[in-house]
């Protein structure tokens, strides 16, 4: 499998803001344990504060044949619908993930406007929240032929 996870805005900061919702792990330490985990798949990772790149890497992951895509947009999330276009204009399958569950903090973060676009989201667990949600595109990938 060739997996793209994409960080959106603020993830960059990911250990050092908010310790608390996102723990003390760099972002980069938790790729390498991503990278660790799926370590027979191709994991690929980017991470942007601009709302139009990671438009453009949504868009370029099926040209470069990614079997799936992990999205952490971030406050992109609640409001970004040139992404979410960006997501329903690919034949690929997109797992919105999020660290923190967002279900349980503010108001304004209980609304995605991703999700419908989406094979599904997972939120929660921390860094997990991209482990599980990679194991969901291997298993929806190779039951490609059945419903999920």
């Amino acid at each position: 499998m060739k997996f793209l996870f994409l960080n959106g805005v603020n993830l960059n900061m990911t250990g050092t803001r908010e310790k608390g919702v996102y723990g003390v792990q760099s972002l980069e330490d938790i790729n390498a344990e991503i990278t660790a985990y799926f370590n027979y798949d191709t994991c690929e990772f980017y991470q942007s504060n601009s709302e139009g790149e990671i438009c453009t890497q949504i868009q370029k992951a099926e040209e470069e044949e990614f079997d799936g895509i992990i999205l952490n947009a971030g406050a992109f999330t609640h409001y970004s619908y040139a992404i979410r276009d960006a997501i329903a204009s690919v034949d690929i399958p997109v797992i919105e993930v999020h660290m923190s569950n967002v279900h349980a903090r503010e108001e304004f973060r209980h609304k995605s406007v991703i999700s419908e676009v989406c094979k599904g989201v997972i939120c929660g667990f921390g860094k997990y929240s991209y482990i599980l949600a990679g194991e969901a595109l291997t298993l929806l990938i190779a039951n490609k032929d059945q419903t999920v």
